[in-house]
């Protein structure tokens, strides 16, 4: 069959691969005090450091938020999630600043044709709490996917003082993405 003028033939990548993917991402992170009194790194979420006498122990940064963005990208995408790309047992990431890894997550998204339709966090912890810095949180989310701010939406929680995150013994976070394709 002939293509009439002006058509465009669709390729075979476009008719297969999804208008939108929605990915869920999830971390947890232990808190313990910070050194030297314990193994707790300091208190690091989304990029911002909270003076707080706890912080994650993990093998990066123990940066919760970037963690569950990463798995929310890497999920809608398909792919691997966060510890079978970047294992705990590799001294590579040991202490790594958990940017690296969302910035390979957004390479691999942009790589697959796909751009940040929204995405919306939570934060579930008793101390300390994020809303003053919601905005700096954002931005840094944000940067680091090459989207603009309006896309990213970030809640603070608490547990209510109830198990290991409401006793302040735990951060949990929440990510769920939308991707678009570009």
């Amino acid at each position: 069959m002939r293509i009439p003028p002006g058509l465009q033939c669709p390729t075979m990548a476009a008719l297969t691969t999804p208008p939108n993917r929605i990915g869920h991402g999830y971390d947890l992170h232990r808190l313990e005090p910070t050194a030297p009194q314990g193994r707790g790194r300091p208190f690091i979420l989304a990029g911002v450091r909270f003076e707080h006498p706890s912080g994650p122990v993990g093998h990066s940064d123990g940066d919760a938020v970037y963690h569950a963005v990463t798995d929310a990208i890497l999920g809608a995408l398909g792919e691997s999630d966060i510890g079978q790309l970047f294992p705990d047992t590799d001294p590579r990431y040991e202490g790594a600043d958990s940017a690296v890894f969302v910035e390979a997550a957004a390479a691999r998204m942009q790589d697959a044709g796909y751009a940040v339709g929204n995405l919306d966090i939570t934060v579930i912890c008793q101390r300390p709490r994020v809303a003053d810095c919601k905005p700096q949180m954002i931005a840094n989310v944000a940067g680091l996917l090459g989207c603009p701010v309006q896309r990213v939406n970030l809640k603070g929680k608490t547990h209510e003082e109830v198990d290991a995150v409401g006793e302040g013994r735990a951060v949990e976070v929440h990510a769920i993405v939308l991707l678009e394709r570009t």
